[in-house]
């Protein structure tokens, strides 16, 4: 269960978006990362470099890394389906992205740490892998203890409505469908992934 430690501004600044919700806490957004970041003048982006910065930019903001995401590549590629649409439906079907859909977590970096922390169970079974892929009808449960948690707590009040295609009661969420990808609000442009990996 590896997973990005270093700097987030700095993952945010190098792909110029902010990736972990970090709102105001987000500082000099508009300067490359590195020593020569402010000194940096723009350069024309090759094809090459237009796919990559949009790779990284879908594994950080889903929090994998690049052997993950690969798989998942791979996995995508093996549907009857498109590829770059599988690939987002893989993506968003994770366990720590479903909390994060459904409202429970601020971020999915905290979704991430209550999966890890043995938090959740699905169909009643307890799950602690931030990947474990969620199946349309089952239905994820905090425990009891822990759906009393400040943080928890004060992010159902803040009124954040679950995506579409999940149903939130209280701190349990039921899956009722996977995902369409218009439903998905990134601005994502996943065929320049499949390009990235086609070449």
């Amino acid at each position: 269960m590896a997973r990005h430690t270093g700097p987030k501004n700095k993952l945010s600044r190098r792909e110029g978006t902010d990736l972990f919700n970090k709102g105001v806490k987000l500082r000099r957004m508009n300067v490359p990362p590195g020593v020569h970041g402010p000194n940096m003048r723009a350069k024309k982006m090759s094809d090459y470099g237009t796919q990559l910065r949009e790779k990284q930019k879908i594994k950080r903001q889903y929090g994998i890394l690049e052997k993950q995401f690969q798989r998942y590549y791979q996995m995508a590629d093996r549907q009857p389906t498109s590829t770059g649409p599988a690939l987002i439906m893989l993506l968003e079907n994770r366990l720590d992205n479903i909390l994060y859909r459904a409202g429970i977590a601020k971020t999915r970096n905290m979704a991430r740490q209550i999966v890890v922390h043995g938090h959740v169970t699905v169909d009643g079974q307890k799950v602690d892998r931030p990947s474990y892929q969620v199946k349309d009808n089952q239905t994820i449960m905090l425990s009891e203890k822990f759906a009393q948690n400040p943080d928890v707590i004060a992010q159902l009040e803040s009124d954040t409505e679950p995506a579409p295609w999940l149903q939130r009661q209280a701190t349990n969420v039921k899956k009722t469908r996977n995902p369409q990808r218009e439903e998905v609000s990134e601005d994502f442009n996943e065929q320049l992934v499949v390009e990235y990996y086609s070449r």
